[in-house]
């Protein structure tokens, strides 16, 4: 009996730091309760896109600006581009917000991806437009010269991969597409092991600005059609955003395409909603912060205002922008602005329609931006 019993006490010692380990494995770490429903309440994750685009750039701008302790906490995630980034904000557990292409919910309504998806995703505000990127060999001296070749076009579900593939269809261009991350496809590039990389970004592209004026790179130009003026923006790429690669005086037509701030459509009494309009609240009261350095480039093309065709916006975020065009409360920085664009321009008037004051703070959000390039 005295030997069972060591056996067992033997048995309990051995097995019992496995328990603890296992335990640990699985999370269930030794803390304070209200210290982690504390940490969880204030924290907001944004999902965005590679380490060399600039929707990570952007998030971590996010990050760095509203930051506030246990209230608000920023969490930049690295994403798979905007098809991906729907579906983290639909189905991935801390995953608030997501940034992405402007028609990527018209793509995945089109194509059936994701079920409900007019009634999960919502915008928050449209951020820039991001440009169409083509950079090709030497001996690829337009876009009809890629029929038959390889281009990649970023990892599946990316936006890139989107665009290029429609933006070809719409040319009639059959080219072969590749799907490797844009610095494997670089490297595959220069060696000459396919013709060219399509890449949806913000100008400056980090991924273009290290490679050296002497490897022959060169971005294609992509002529806009009407059938593209349909979905997208002429836009440029010119020598101060890549002096290696385009000459000076010599800018490279291309097409832009809108992004925009989606969140997950949380029912307004739910504890998700009220975090994510928090966030809102703090992001809109200090946006003046993001028009300064060193913040990216690209938020001074930001109107806050601007609406974007096919989407429905949060509610919370909604509701802000009607309280500062209709004269409602809130004090923020931003409000603060506007009340000093108004008393400068003298353009309120007290029987102005909410249409006629939305169009005054769109005209007071362009004299922002240039008031902050100054």
């Amino acid at each position: 009996m005295i030997s069972r019993t060591l056996r067992l006490v033997f048995l309990v010692a051995c097995l019992a730091p496995l328990a603890g380990a296992a335990a640990l494995a699985q999370g269930a770490l030794p803390t304070n309760d209200a210290a982690v429903m504390r940490a969880n309440a204030g924290t907001v994750g944004i999902v965005s896109g590679g380490v060399d685009g600039t929707y990570i750039r952007i998030a971590a701008d996010l990050a760095a600006v509203l930051d506030d302790g246990d209230r608000l906490r920023v969490l930049a995630l690295i994403g798979k581009g905007s098809v991906g980034n729907i579906s983290d904000i639909m189905f991935l557990r801390g995953v608030d917000i997501g940034i992405v292409q402007s028609d990527a919910l018209a793509y995945v309504r089109r194509e059936k991806l994701f079920p409900g998806v007019d009634q999960s995703v919502e915008y928050i505000t449209k951020l820039y437009d991001e440009e169409l990127h083509i950079l090709a060999r030497k001996d690829i001296a337009s876009l009809q010269d890629l029929a038959g070749k390889t281009v990649n076009v970023d990892v599946r579900g990316s936006g890139s991969a989107m665009t290029v593939s429609l933006v070809l269809d719409a040319l009639g261009i059959s080219a072969k597409l590749a799907n490797d991350d844009q610095n494997t496809a670089l490297e595959k590039l220069k060696n000459g092991e396919i013709a060219a990389i399509g890449y949806v970004t913000g100008k400056p592209a980090r991924l273009f600005t290290g490679i050296a004026p002497d490897t022959g790179l060169h971005f294609l130009p992509v002529a806009m059609t009407p059938a593209l003026l349909d979905t997208y923006l002429p836009s440029s790429l010119g020598h101060a955003e890549y002096p290696a690669l385009v000459p000076e005086g010599a800018d490279v037509e291309t097409l832009a395409v809108g992004s925009v701030m989606a969140a997950y459509g949380w029912p307004p009494n739910t504890e998700r909603y009220r975090k994510v309009a928090r966030f809102v609240a703090a992001f809109f009261d200090k946006f003046p912060s993001f028009l300064k350095p060193p913040r990216h480039p690209k938020w001074k093309e930001v109107n806050l205002a601007a609406q974007v065709p096919g989407w429905t916006r949060f509610p919370a975020a909604q509701e802000w922008l009607r309280l500062q065009t209709a004269g409602g409360a809130g004090e923020g920085a931003l409000r603060q602005d506007f009340n000093a664009f108004l008393a400068q321009s003298g353009g309120a008037r007290p029987a102005m329609t909410d249409q006629e004051r939305a169009a005054l703070f769109q005209q007071f959000l362009v004299w922002q931006r240039q008031r902050a390039t100054q």
